[in-house]
């Protein structure tokens, strides 16, 4: 197999096939999409995972959850995303900002904020990209917030993309580059090949993106999904130049700015692969934490409940395995846009039969 220039098949077009037909796209290769749903326009509940996630690039806040490889993976995607996004055309608001983030508690929950550093300096001993603050430095930094929060962490080490926006664009650039999209169209994977229930397509190189959508395909109880919920609101009263999450014993609440004065609000994770409507609990929850952020957020209007299954192994890490003739990358949990940079490159090596595969020890591992 000649590496210059292959006919690629990317079955899935969620964050790591369209990133992954962008990349192999502008490289030079022949690149085919399959895609269950729409690629520009896909309706609620039938939406890549992607879409309903906040967008966070946080090394810091997730490495507390996982371990100091999503550190290490999201300290890349810090770097990588500016790197990538300067290849497409300019936006009117940024897509990716690198501002840090902001950790707050209320008097009662300090236990909670305390706990989180001591677990971060157990995880990342050698690192340094954090600082405590008292309630002076959290007005300076977000002067909108709650004058109560009076104790905080700034991890400067974090940002965050508009996803949406990202992924709108990112579906008008593969049609720019000239990338064969075949929406609505679900498919099965194979060695060398991809196949609906009407027809087949051969190609040199395979690489199966599917999210849940392989879940037949994988080794059985390999991949679940875990169910997530946003909140989106918008309000001009309000104004944060990076996310904010709030402790609790129960959950940590996440704030992040998106365009036109909306915020996405989120904190769920539960283990179920239900994917119906928002429950009453969590719409309350989700909102009265919100409210304690700040006053000024009571008066948001709700635009939008969201729901998604994130894929996920059982370990919460992600995972590329490859075979003659196929790629499997998936796995990316809530880590999405933390990792999905690491993920591609690892996958480029491989398509380009490179020799330094870059995270092979935490991607490559097998089931």
């Amino acid at each position: 197999m000649n590496p210059s220039s292959l006919h690629i098949a990317i079955a899935g077009a969620g964050l790591l096939g369209r990133l992954l037909a962008w990349r192999l796209a502008v490289a030079g290769h022949h690149i085919s999409v399959f895609e269950a749903g729409s690629l520009l326009q896909p309706p609620q509940g039938q939406r890549a995972a992607a879409f309903t996630a906040a967008g966070m690039v946080a090394p810091l806040s997730e490495a507390v959850v996982s371990d100091a490889d999503v550190y290490r993976m999201g300290l890349y995607a810090l770097q990588r995303w500016p790197e990538w996004l300067a290849g497409l055309p300019p936006q009117e608001t940024p897509l990716f900002h690198y501002q840090g983030s902001l950790v707050v508690a209320h008097p009662q929950d300090y236990p909670e904020l305390d706990q989180f550093e001591q677990e971060l300096r157990f995880v990342i001993p050698e690192c340094r990209g954090y600082q405590r603050l008292d309630g002076v430095a959290i007005q300076q930094l977000e002067p909108d917030l709650n004058p109560g929060l009076q104790q905080g962490l700034f991890l400067a080490e974090e940002g965050h993309i508009h996803n949406r926006e990202l992924m709108q664009q990112l579906g008008v650039e593969l049609q720019r580059l000239g990338v064969a999209i075949h929406e609505r169209t679900a498919v099965a994977v194979a060695p060398y090949r991809v196949h609906s229930q009407e027809r087949q397509w051969q190609a040199d190189c395979v690489i199966d993106c599917r999210g849940l959508g392989a879940k037949t395909q994988m080794p059985a109880q390999a991949l679940r999904g875990v169910r997530g919920e946003t909140l989106h609101v918008e309000t001009r009263e309000i104004h944060l130049q990076r996310p904010v999450r709030l402790m609790h014993p129960r959950y940590q609440l996440y704030a992040v700015p998106k365009p036109n004065h909306r915020f996405i609000i989120g904190a769920t994770q539960i283990e179920s692969e239900d994917s119906s409507p928002v429950s009453i609990q969590s719409s309350l929850e989700l909102s009265s934490a919100l409210y304690t952020l700040s006053p000024a957020f009571a008066e948001a209007r709700i635009i939008e409940l969201d729901t998604n299954l994130r894929p996920a192994f059982m370990d919460n890490m992600p995972r590329v395995i490859q075979q003659p003739g196929l790629i499997t990358a998936n796995g990316l949990f809530r880590h999405g846009y933390l990792l999905a940079p690491a993920v591609v490159d690892n996958v480029l090596a491989l398509v380009h039969e490179q020799k330094d595969v870059p995270f092979s020890h935490p991607l490559n591992r097998v089931l």
